[in-house]
């Protein structure tokens, strides 16, 4: 296997395990274990532990989308439709630990940590491109709701972590 290959290997394996035990755990032993090879072998593949966690990210973000292609279909709709779906969406046992991470990467971002911060951003920009290919609306009407739809569901997933799920059906009606 070369080198790629196997670092594609680790990837796949170390995602799999951040989205299981959430990023608070992920430090190199930890991750190294997971992936079934050293630490030191980590530091081979990947530059720093930095590198390592932004390639991991990465690699969750590469998988969040299809998923959400999964939940809803990728035709336009009308804004109403779209967020009938929504709760549906917010509550796939399939996006939970992907909701997980991403409340982790708000609160170290928040915090400072701007390899979050960038990951973060990417990830939750591609998430608003999602929204936006399924809104049929003109621009920039579609952008404006878009941006609204995407900010009721940040906060829909925060209120959810937060056990307030009540809240978040009612406001979503």
């Amino acid at each position: 296997m070369n080198a790629d290959a196997k670092r594609s290997q680790l990837l796949d394996r170390l995602a799999d395990h951040v989205l299981a035990e959430g990023l608070a755990g992920a430090s190199l032993r930890p991750l190294a274990k997971a992936a079934g090879t050293s630490d030191r072998m980590l530091l081979y593949y990947f530059a720093d532990k930095a590198a390592l966690i932004e390639g991991v990210l990465a690699r969750i973000a590469e998988r969040f989308t299809p998923i959400l292609d999964g939940l809803a279909p990728p035709e336009p709709r009308a804004p109403e439709a779209l967020i009938a779906v929504l709760p549906g969406l917010l509550a796939a046992p399939s996006l939970q630990p992907y909701m997980a991470v991403w409340l982790e990467m708000a609160a170290l971002s928040a915090r400072g940590d701007q390899g979050c911060r960038t990951a973060a951003s990417a990830i939750r920009r591609q998430f608003l491109a999602w929204i936006v290919d399924r809104l049929a609306l003109a621009e920039p009407e579609r952008g404006t709701v878009a941006a609204r739809l995407f900010q009721q569901i940040e906060g829909a997933a925060v209120l959810n972590a937060i056990g307030l799920d009540d809240v978040v059906a009612r406001a979503m009606v």
